[in-house]
């Protein structure tokens, strides 16, 4: 298969000269009459890929494509033969001119994007914004919510610098080299062991860990950078301009797909907390030693006007999270340049200080035990909880004003997502610290290792895993009986077919299969309250006993005991085994282009909404991909004036809703959605209903000139839309047949297969249904009345 031809190609007349609106944004000129082409008008098919991507020869059914406009990143294609459609509209007629909109590359491209996997629990919570109930006459508690979500999202941020600073400050510096025993084992070490370096100048356990902190300080820099890299290629995209239109959804909001301003504030917040929390790590113990017997004055001092500093400083970054989230309503140009470059300027600056002041000499500071590393990551679970729990109550109140039936767990859908993402980000933590410490002391009894915590963090991790197979064993046997009740109906939609009970078993499997996308917040309810009530205990049990679970249970009932060292055990071993495939799997990715495509899927689904609040989370696509989508439909509408039909498979019809919301209303009324396989009110509309709620997808329906959705009963992602149809055409088609033939054919005389998720095209519905769009967007002329008495 030829690979597409890389030049872009006109497709039109030249576009008209901007104009300056007066709140001085460019915006396209209206067309003038006289602009309109004088040759035929012609229809175009805008194609839209769904997760994981395909290629514009797939999508066009052509070897030869070229590509018309866009980049290697993105971009639209058409086939060789239909590059001048427009010159020769006569050569098209009953016929339309398709072309693709191929975005994968914005999700799983260049090998860079494999490290996007330590990104993952940044992520998830940055979902939590985007997932709470409708609630639009409460701007302030939504205002509240949104700064919930960011905090909570700036304490992962320094969760994760703090097991960094865990693993090469506390077990390498201060553990390891500090014992003879470990630093002889790991001869790398041998420079920072008093023992082995014999007294050298690196030995004192200030510098060894002002060393150590270049390890976390790399981390937040390449955090920083990987999100500065984005926020220059996805952030920077400048949407089309246009007015806000009073009660309209948000997502046609002009600023909503171009968060340029708050993620480069939201950057500058969490790069300076990273850097302060490794200053933290360094400054503790030293502020410790002066402030004791040993310590003298001179320094003294300078530990406590350091501390300021770092309490100010946490203070500022608090503040920036707090001041300012989202500018939807205005296209939001400014930067706030002298914050952006002096908030992790003066935190880096502060840093070097701390590093100064704890290399100091000071005779008689030997490293002994472990850091102050407990009462760190107990007090961030706790600042989690607390912000979890609070989030939980606003989402409440928001749900209770506005209920919403469909919405996913009643409203509590966001504050669940932020709950597994601070659990992740405390496995991802416990588990690198874990791994560091067996790897450092292979015996377990030359050194502390890591906190009591992190290790009842691990041990609970075999009781949720019980918890959840038995959820999966509840939906196994929900999905059986729902198997058996499918059998009746698919026999009963093929009458007078010979009976095929083999094939009447897999086709009604398939179907009870897809309905388990529909219980997906049975398993999220589940995980997150084991979650949050074992979390809770192990929380509570470290920092009441100071001990492991063995250790606290040492003196207990046999049977007690042995549980706890078994879950403790096992839970150490599935920490690192995750650990190691979490690595593994990085590894392939970076070097495997297909493993790539693999992780981009899962990109697909969790970037698509814009970094509300974390700056480090993987780029949102849907900023770069929803403008290039309204920027090609409201361009070549107005340059042709033809019919338009857009196009969307799966992940793909979002980004065509999205787009359609954000043309103007001039163009939107003169554009068909046409989607298929779409999770617009099945996934976005419950998890997201303040976006896809009932209200948000009936005003699209109401926009646009005309919507068709398609969906199969075998799909587990796609279903219908649910929007009533009032007076005119209905949105949502009955479900499609799947497979197209139950049995042999003369039209499929080999067993026709069971489609499912996939290859929408194949139907012949989908055809039909394209040109029902076309016809009700300019329906023909009816034919002249006959004359009164002729």
């Amino acid at each position: 298969m030829e690979r597409a031809q890389d030049r872009t190609v006109a497709d039109g007349p030249a576009e008209r000269p901007t104009t300056t609106a007066p709140a001085g944004r460019p915006t396209t000129a209206k067309p003038d009459p006289a602009d309109r082409p004088a040759v035929p008008e012609i229809d175009l098919e805008l194609l839209v890929h769904g997760v994981g991507g395909t290629t514009p020869e797939k999508m066009l059914d052509d070897p030869r494509t070229v590509r018309i406009t866009g980049d290697g990143t993105a971009a639209v294609f058409r086939r060789a033969d239909d590059v001048d459609a427009e010159s020769r509209p006569g050569d098209y007629r009953g016929r339309t001119v398709p072309e693709a909109y191929v975005w994968c590359n914005l999700t799983s491209g260049n090998a860079s994007r494999a490290l996007w996997l330590l990104l993952l629990p940044f992520m998830v919570v940055n979902l939590a914004h985007w997932m709470r109930p409708a609630a639009d006459d409460r701007p302030r508690t939504v205002r509240f919510y949104g700064l919930l979500v960011r905090l909570a999202g700036l304490t992962l941020t320094v969760l994760l610098v703090a097991a960094a600073c865990e693993v090469a400050l506390d077990l390498a510096a201060w553990q390891c080299a500090g014992v003879t025993a470990c630093a002889r084992r790991h001869t790398w070490l041998g420079f920072l062991s008093p023992a082995a370096s014999d007294g050298g100048w690196w030995s004192a356990p200030g510098r060894r860990l002002a060393l150590a902190a270049l390890v976390p300080t790399a981390l937040t820099g390449l955090l920083w950078y990987l999100s500065h890299r984005t926020w220059s290629a996805y952030e920077s995209t400048r949407p089309l301009a246009n007015d806000p239109e009073p009660g309209h959804t948000s997502l046609g909001s002009p600023g909503f797909w171009y968060g340029r301003r708050l993620v480069a504030r939201l950057r500058a917040a969490h790069t300076a907390a990273g850097l302060l929390t490794v200053a933290a790590a360094v400054l503790a113990p030293a502020a410790s030693f002066d402030r004791g017997p040993g310590g003298t004055a001179v320094p003294d001092t300078i530990g406590w006007l350091l501390t300021g500093g770092l309490i100010a400083g946490a203070l500022a970054v608090v503040w920036v999270v707090c001041r300012r989230g989202r500018s939807e309503n205005l296209l939001d140009q400014e930067l706030d340049r002298h914050l952006v470059r002096r908030l992790p300027l003066g935190a880096l600056a502060l840093l070097l200080l701390v590093t100064v002041y704890a290399g100091w000499s000071r005779p008689g500071w030997h490293s002994v035990g472990r850091l102050a590393g407990d009462t760190s990551f107990g007090g961030l679970v706790l600042a989690q909880g607390v912000l979890v729990i609070a989030l939980a109550a606003v989402a409440h109140d928001l749900h209770r004003r506005l209920p919403d039936a469909r919405a996913a767990m009643r409203g509590l859908g966001g504050p669940a997502v932020a709950l597994l993402a601070c659990a992740l980000g405390g496995v991802i933590s416990g588990g690198v610290a874990q791994r560091v410490a067996d790897w450092l002391d292979g015996t377990r009894t030359s050194i502390a290792g890591p906190p009591v915590l992190l290790t009842w963090q691990a041990s609970v991790i075999p009781p949720v895993l019980v918890v959840l197979l038995a959820a999966a064993g509840w939906l196994s046997w929900r999905t059986s009986r729902l198997g058996r009740t499918e059998r009746a109906a698919v026999d009963l939609a093929h009458p007078g077919e010979p009976e095929d009970v083999a094939r009447s078993r897999r086709i009604a499997r398939v179907r009870a299969m897809a309905v388990l996308t529909d219980r997906t917040p049975f398993v999220v309810t589940v995980l997150c309250a084991a979650t949050l009530v074992l979390g809770a205990g192990a929380l509570a049990g470290a920092l009441t006993t100071g001990k492991t679970p063995d250790a606290a249970a040492d003196r207990s009932y046999a049977l007690v005991h042995g549980a706890a060292e078994a879950s403790q055990a096992l839970g150490s071993w599935l920490v690192g085994l995750g650990f190691i495939l979490f690595v593994t799997w990085g590894r392939r990715a970076y070097k495997d282009p297909s493993a790539r495509r693999t992780i981009g899927i899962l990109w697909d689904v969790g970037t698509f909404w814009p970094r509300a609040a974390h700056p480090f989370a993987p780029p949102c696509y849907a900023e770069r991909a929803v403008p290039d989508l309204t920027w090609r439909m409201d361009t070549w509408t107005r340059r042709t004036g033809g019919r338009l039909v857009i196009s969307g498979h799966s992940q793909g019809s979002v980004l065509a809703a999205a787009a359609a919301w954000q043309l103007t209303p001039a163009v939107r009324g003169r554009v068909a959605l046409l989607t298929y396989g779409s999770p617009l009110e099945r996934l976005y509309g419950r998890w997201f209903p303040a976006h896809f709620g009932p209200a948000e997808l009936g005003s699209l329906h109401h926009d646009v000139a005309c919507w068709r959705n398609l969906y199969r009963l075998t799909d587990p992602i796609g279903g219908p839309v649910r929007i009533p149809d009032g007076d005119g055409p209905g949105v949502d088609h009955a479900p499609l047949k799947d497979p197209l033939a139950y049995g042999r054919t003369p039209g499929h005389p080999l067993p026709a297969p069971i489609l499912g998720h996939s290859d929408y095209q194949a139907d012949p519905v989908l055809a039909e249904e394209r040109e029902r769009l076309l016809a009700r967007l300019r329906p023909e002329l009816p034919g002249q009345r006959p004359q009164p008495g002729g």
